[in-house]
């Protein structure tokens, strides 16, 4: 019999969920545009970096959220903090607004008023962890698993790469994952990465972009 909780990680790392992250690329649309991102193996040292930095980054936040090692303000601030980029913080924002409005609709009677209108990503991500029932382990690999998959779908709809070509290199780093949640349970890692940051601005700033970032 499949756990409850385990059912629920699976539903939020369904890249069907809808909360807007499909039109999120994470900066992968401008790797590609830029030339970083090419193929197979452009592609997956870019999902390392991704789960390396921004993964680890979020994902610890989250944990500490649903933890209630920290409180929702001052999770707001310390992810402000540690995303540099103007535009990164609004892509954070964003989504996180979108699994919040879902969260609303799922578990209606908890206090999400308390996240206000546009929560980051990683605030909105710890307080529906604690709401559904996962543990702060499964938080954490959800938000970094799903750093990982949302680029690297952007990336293979972009470059038109074999999907199944591009979902062997995301099972290859199932352990980068693994590993990754783990150390984002250990505490607020502060780990950036300026490439990621300038990718991210420089996409807001392009004209007539596929993905919102």
């Amino acid at each position: 019999m499949v756990q409850p909780a385990l059912a629920t990680l699976l539903a939020l790392a369904d890249s069907r969920l809808p909360t807007g992250a499909h039109v999120h690329s994470g900066g992968a649309e401008e790797a590609v545009t830029s030339g970083m991102v090419t193929d197979l193996a452009t592609l997956k040292a870019f999902l390392v970096r991704r789960i390396r930095t921004q993964g680890l980054v979020t994902a610890s936040v989250a944990a500490a959220v649903h933890r209630g090692d920290i409180s929702l303000d001052a999770a707001d601030r310390e992810t402000d903090a540690r995303t540099p980029a103007p535009a990164a913080r609004q892509a954070s924002r964003g989504q996180g607004r979108g699994l919040a409005r879902l969260a609303r609709r799922v578990w209606p009677d908890a206090h999400w008023d308390e996240l206000g209108p546009r929560p980051h990503l990683a605030v909105a991500a710890g307080l529906v962890g604690a709401m559904s029932g996962l543990g702060p382990e499964h938080t954490a690999l959800h938000v970094v698993y799903t750093t990982m998959a949302g680029s690297a779908t952007a990336a293979q709809r972009l470059l038109a790469l074999d999907p199944a070509a591009v979902a062997a290199v995301t099972f290859g780093l199932s352990d980068l994952c693994e590993r990754t949640a783990a150390a984002a349970g250990a505490g607020l890692a502060d780990l950036s990465d300026p490439v990621l940051d300038t990718l991210a601005q420089r996409h807001a700033e392009r004209e007539r972009p596929l993905f919102v970032s």
